[in-house]
């Protein structure tokens, strides 16, 4: 669980958003701080690994124990959210939510006993909420970077050609689904196929990384030193096999990671490498960004246009 250091501003317009995730489910509170350019400052970052892949990618349902922890998940939530005066806030949920046969039964349940409408999106929406406002920031730069989302459930990629967007696709290849063994032979088969024309039509491509595993592996590598932290993919390579050939709980003592990350972080830096690979990338930038900073951009958008 991590948490912002901001203070309540009563007077302030304030956003927040819940990211449900295949592995975690957050809640981001933001402060707008200045309109021009807009400038938000987070107050709040909860984060609380319910894991519902795990039940959804084995058996195709939530399980009745994990649907009551999100449910007292979403009360504690919508509490948080009336203590820090929320102006707005938009829930959304991804992979998990998107595959489990029960997900719009719960989605009722939880609107019903919380007050919280939860929307179950698509991956071309994931990867556009999550892109958008960073898409906007890298107008005009010259080159082919490609944004990958690796989540626990799927991942998004958007490639970016001299500051315009070319393409956004989304895979079902995701962290817990290879840890069940539950991804589709045919889904590597068509990232591997679809990143490979795009090396040839854009050559050159580095990589932007998002996601929790992206963010703790390039710590693990150099440590965050800028907004926006870089490594080597050779770098992640040499990373990446020290720790496969680790049991979850030898990754644990020597690099300090919890029990939920320990386990995912292997796959999630699997799939980069795949892709890395593929495009021959060199460096993969690894800026603060994910879903419920694009949420928050959306719902800023929408109250100021």
């Amino acid at each position: 669980m991590e948490e912002g250091t901001g203070n309540i501003n009563e007077n302030a317009v304030t956003y927040a958003a819940i990211d449900i995730g295949s592995n975690a489910v957050r809640l981001l509170i933001k402060q707008l701080e200045s309109q021009d350019e807009p400038l938000f400052s987070k107050v709040l970052l909860l984060r609380v690994p319910l894991r519902l892949g795990f039940d959804v990618f084995v058996s195709g349902k939530i399980s009745e124990v994990k649907e009551k922890n999100m449910i007292r998940l979403m009360k504690a939530y919508k509490n948080l959210m009336k203590i820090y005066n929320v102006t707005a806030y938009r829930a959304c949920a991804t992979s998990a939510m998107r595959d489990a046969s029960n997900g719009p039964e719960i989605i009722r349940a939880i609107e019903k006993k919380t007050g919280i409408k939860i929307e179950i999106i698509d991956g071309q929406e994931e990867a556009r909420m999550i892109y958008n406002n960073h898409i906007e920031n890298m107008k005009g730069r010259k080159g082919n970077f490609m944004y990958v989302d690796v989540g626990g459930g799927s991942t998004e990629i958007n490639l970016l050609a001299d500051g315009e967007l070319v393409c956004s696709r989304s895979y079902n290849i995701g962290t817990v689904r290879i840890l069940n063994e539950a991804v589709a032979e045919s889904e590597w088969q068509r990232l591997r196929k679809d990143m490979g024309d795009l090396a040839l039509s854009y050559p050159g491509i580095n990589l932007i990384g998002s996601g929790g595993n992206i963010n703790k592996l390039v710590k693990l590598v150099r440590g965050r030193d800028s907004r926006y932290s870089r490594m080597t993919a050779a770098s992640l390579h040499d990373l990446y096999d020290r720790l496969k050939d680790m049991t979850v709980e030898q990754r644990m003592e020597e690099y300090a990671l919890k029990p939920d990350r320990a386990d995912v972080i292997v796959p999630a830096a699997r799939i980069f490498l795949t892709i890395s690979d593929i495009t021959g990338a060199t460096y993969i930038y690894v800026p603060v960004i994910g879903l419920a900073d694009g949420i928050i951009d959306g719902l800023y958008k929408e109250r100021n246009t």
